[in-house]
């Protein structure tokens, strides 16, 4: 029997070309005048330019978790909620960061808006969110997502895809008559804020950081008296 020769390894000229690959920041500037006088303000300010030039998903955020033992992981999940007390999503409970968020309850999460060569990025504790409203964007969702949430158990090893289209034809045919429940391993999770930071890139990689840290351990992300606003070296 001929077996297929193994992959070659990169090649030192292609390692020379990644190293090589280069953008030059020009975009704008980041001054403390052009930011609103709260993170929160600031953010959606920012949000509705990446929104208004056209950046797909615009709500994509990588969000890191740990486990107990310091181990981190990330991913990019939906950003389905920004107000005066956080930033929300939703998720399975039993899912790798929902596991490690129960374990240990900080986050952060960062918003890459490259094509503004911007980004925000959010350090910050994760509480659960409260059922009633987990039940109310649930309800929201498409009835396909509804019923994807009940097919999956996230995470966890399976066989093959036949498992999930097998699992979601059953819950089809169990919710066929009527609204599809929430299920109890699902909710969502608010990021609540110690420091927003806001990035945007420069030329000669000294790039504008301006950083809200919070000094009033219960304001909301609305309120400037419990913020301060520094600049962070690039």
């Amino acid at each position: 029997m001929t077996h297929p020769s193994p992959p070659s390894p990169p090649s030192r000229e292609g390692t020379r070309r990644l190293a090589d690959l280069r953008v030059h920041y020009q975009a704008g500037a980041l001054q403390e005048a052009d930011l609103a006088p709260d993170p929160l303000g600031s953010f959606l300010a920012w949000f509705a330019e990446a929104e208004d030039v056209g950046i797909p998903e615009p709500n994509a955020m990588v969000l890191a978790t740990a486990d107990e033992h310091g181990q981190p992981s990330a991913r990019t999940v939906l950003l389905k909620q920004a107000d005066a007390r956080g930033f929300a999503f939703y998720t399975n409970l039993g899912s790798r960061k929902g596991r490690e968020l129960q374990g240990n309850p900080q986050a952060a999460i960062a918003f890459p808006w490259i094509a503004l060569q911007r980004q925000v990025c959010v350090v910050g504790s994760a509480r659960l969110i409260d059922r009633a409203e987990v039940d109310e964007y649930f309800a929201s969702r498409p009835r396909e997502s509804q019923l994807g949430a009940w097919s999956s158990r996230q995470s966890e090893v399976i066989e093959d895809r036949s498992v999930l289209q097998q699992r979601y034809q059953q819950v089809d045919e169990r919710f066929a008559s009527g609204a599809v429940q929430v299920p109890e391993f699902w909710g969502g999770w608010l990021v609540v804020p110690q420091t927003v930071e806001f990035w945007q890139g420069r030329p000669s990689r000294l790039h504008d950081r301006l950083r809200f840290r919070r000094i009033d351990p219960e304001a909301m992300m609305d309120d400037p008296a419990g913020w301060v606003l520094e600049r962070l070296s690039p």
